[in-house]
């Protein structure tokens, strides 16, 4: 399996057998090399084709986990729409008090006659949140409710909160019974 040009050559007295022997190793050498690079561009696909698939994977596992995040606060959300209406206070004409409350950070208003307003002062009574709208429940629901999310109620302790050393007006308590 010579070459026939290499022949010619040597027989010609132009080139060695050493010098032959040493062309052909050499081009035996680029050979291997060559298969060996295209082996290892060939690995080097399938390692990014096995990285793209882990991180293909990566984020359809985060994108489940959000899915299911959101189908387990919307199972909530409903549960409580449902502890809510099943268990609100009626309110009708004679609640003619308008009862001043924070939540969250904002100052809401309802409407409860002097029976409701007492019982929320002693808090026997919360406030909940349905549907930008508040409706009365009892003490126990709305425990229930705050367990599963502290946002949707407001309840009342009769628990005195801690007043700051140098608040000026920490001797003036505001009476349960003021009516903004």
């Amino acid at each position: 399996m010579t070459n026939p040009f290499q022949e010619q050559l040597l027989k010609a007295g132009i080139v060695s057998k050493q010098q032959v022997q040493k062309a052909n190793k050499e081009k035996q050498k680029k050979k291997k090399q060559q298969r060996n690079t295209k082996q290892a561009v060939v690995d080097e696909t399938q390692r990014k084709a096995q990285q793209a698939a882990k991180q293909k994977e990566k984020r359809d596992r985060e994108l489940n986990q959000r899915k299911e995040e959101q189908a387990r606060k919307k199972a909530i959300s409903a549960e409580i729409n449902q502890l809510i209406n099943s268990h609100r206070i009626e309110r009708n004409e004679e609640c003619d008090i308008a009862y001043n409350f924070e939540h969250q950070k904002k100052v809401k208003r309802i409407y409860v006659n002097q029976d409701m307003r007492q019982q929320i002062i002693k808090g026997k009574l919360g406030i909940a949140r349905i549907d930008g709208r508040y409706e009365l429940v009892p003490r126990t629901i709305a425990e229930k409710i705050q367990q599963r999310n502290e946002k949707r109620i407001v309840l009342f302790d009769d628990t005195q909160t801690e007043v700051d050393e140098n608040d000026p007006y920490a001797k003036y308590p505001i009476p349960d019974d003021l009516i903004w």
